[in-house]
């Protein structure tokens, strides 16, 4: 049975991290420093699951805003993050995604990720399959 989500921990989670929308090269440090660490944790609860995607969202526009001027969040982005921040190749993820050449036309922005494979790609990277639609 899939645990289920605990608002009372997710409360305290948040009161702990307290994650607002990020204004500062150092407060978008302090929240790579906290999904650093969720990232690595190996069994994350859906609480942690929830600040890890919500911190990854506020990181997001934080860069958007700073560094990519004009440009929008896209699944395929989310998935380069994601990738970047494990270290890992394109080839890292065929299993995932099927195929070399699906693997290719996602990396290529090509073709869009499937329902399959952001289910896929959410139980891979801990986090809520909807970042990958």
């Amino acid at each position: 049975m899939a645990p289920t989500f605990d608002s009372k921990k997710y409360g305290e989670l948040l009161a702990q991290y307290q994650p607002r929308l990020i204004r500062t090269e150092a407060e978008n440090e302090q929240a790579l420093a906290i999904v650093e660490v969720l990232m690595h944790r190996p069994s994350r609860s859906p609480e942690e699951n929830e600040l890890f995607a919500l911190l990854i969202t506020l990181i997001e526009k934080f860069e958007q805003d700073h560094y990519l001027p004009g440009d929008a969040s896209t699944p395929r982005s989310r998935l380069l993050f994601l990738m970047d921040q494990r270290q890992l190749k394109p080839l890292d993820l065929v299993s995932l995604l099927g195929s070399e050449d699906a693997l290719a036309a996602i990396m290529n922005g090509d073709r869009e990720i499937s329902t399959f494979q952001a289910r896929a790609l959410g139980a891979f990277f801990h986090v809520d399959p909807g970042l990958f639609i």
